[in-house]
């Protein structure tokens, strides 16, 4: 296996560069691009990388539908920014992903044709505008369980690239929970709109950890090596812990007849998520795959020309300053 171009393969590979690598790794201290790395190691984090940029990407769709139907200049001008963070989510992550040798280009067109996958929760549709407020208060919640510990990852760039976006996505999560909060105060016709939202989220948002750990064919080697901190089911509870309190000081019920305190937990339990929903919609069966994938298609198609200048404006400042050197 090899690590990047030019590294020698592990059964190559001098022990030293081995060693150094296991080390490092338990010393709790970043692995970074020029260090050599296990091809398992670099296919992981490609693996990882390239999906949370896709889902930066793609999420940008489903609150991307409401900027203009949003009730308020207020409201516009919020949704607008959160979307345009996400998208600058995507390019942190990109510019990340290409620090372990891939192209950015390539993976757009690994995710254009179904061999890269994005997270399972974009699927889904945004019915009305309560939905944005759930999504902001459910998934930016969610993303913050999962992100916030990848803070700490072995790998150097994508550590520092969640620096940034966790805060973002912490912005996002209380502008979500504030828009529900309005909603609340207001109609019983807002009141039911929120609950309804809520009921249709639940479940998709605990699915976003992904498969029960004991179904999870990455999560135990992308632990051992430190590129996450916490299993799938970890996390869920996490996330579960900290929703429950903050649905009941919103005043809406979790469409859980399972959930409880447990006391000698500590912790609340919960039900069972419908994995093989989860199996449908990550292998394409989804509420909104097709037209997911059919905007960013389409999206991409009609950008075409934009980098095709941006690539000619660049080769031409090249010339520029080479011919400068050269005079």
């Amino acid at each position: 296996m090899t690590a990047q171009a030019g590294s020698p393969s592990v059964d190559e590979a001098p022990p030293e560069l081995q060693k150094r690598f296991e080390d490092t790794i338990a010393r709790d201290q970043r692995i970074e691009p020029r260090d050599w790395m296990p091809d398992g190691y670099r296919k992981t984090l490609v693996r990882q990388v390239a999906q949370h940029a896709h889902s930066e990407i793609i999420g940008m769709q489903p609150e991307g539908e409401w900027i203009t139907r949003a009730p308020s200049l207020r409201r516009k001008a919020i949704l607008f920014a959160k979307v345009q963070d996400e998208a600058g989510h995507g390019l942190y992550l990109y510019s990340a992903a290409e620090t372990l040798g891939v192209d950015r280009a390539d993976l757009t067109e690994r995710l254009l044709e179904g061999r890269q996958k994005y997270s399972s929760i974009f699927n889904y549709p945004t019915r009305n505008f309560a939905d944005v407020g759930v999504i902001g208060w459910f998934v930016d919640g969610a993303a913050i369980c999962n992100q916030v510990p990848l803070c700490r990852s072995s790998y150097g760039p994508y550590a520092r690239a969640m620096v940034r976006i966790c805060k973002e996505e912490s912005f996002h999560q209380r502008q979500g929970y504030e828009l529900l909060m309005t909603m609340m105060r207001g109609t019983d016709a807002q009141r039911a709109m929120v609950q309804d939202a809520v009921d249709r989220w639940w479940w998709p948002s605990l699915m976003m950890f992904g498969p029960p750990d004991d179904d999870s064919p990455n999560s135990a080697r992308s632990m051992a090596w430190k590129i996450k901190r916490h299993s799938n089911d970890e996390l869920r509870q996490r996330f579960v812990d900290m929703t429950v309190p903050q649905a009941e000081k919103l005043g809406v019920t979790l469409p859980d007849p399972d959930l409880r305190w447990n006391e000698d937990r500590g912790r609340y339990d919960f039900g069972t998520p419908d994995w093989s929903e989860l199996k449908r919609v990550i292998t394409g069966d989804g509420p909104c795959n097709e037209e997911r994938m059919a905007r960013r298609r389409a999206a991409h198609e009609e950008g075409a020309w934009v980098r095709e200048a941006a690539a000619a404006h660049a080769a031409k400042q090249a010339a520029r300053t080479q011919n400068g050197a050269v005079a």
